[in-house]
């Protein structure tokens, strides 16, 4: 999904926390470094899923990229 606002694009990826036997999620990673390489800036996270233990579960990715044109 991506929302534009004055200057600057946001663009919002999901990303699913699966955790088996101890094993790290590195789906995160990959999203943030295909995103920069497209011109994107990582800004933050917002946890969009926890479960009762507050752990997250799911969460989003925002992203943010100046729009073309934006100082013309």
């Amino acid at each position: 999904m991506t929302e534009e606002y004055g200057v600057k694009k946001y663009e919002y990826v999901s990303v699913h926390i699966a955790r088996f036997g101890g094993a790290r999620s590195e789906e995160h990673r990959r999203i943030i470094d295909e995103r920069a390489a497209k011109g994107w800036r990582y800004v933050g996270f917002i946890p969009a899923v926890m479960d009762g233990y507050g752990k997250i579960k799911d969460m989003d990715l925002v992203f943010e990229k100046e729009t073309e044109g934006a100082w013309n």
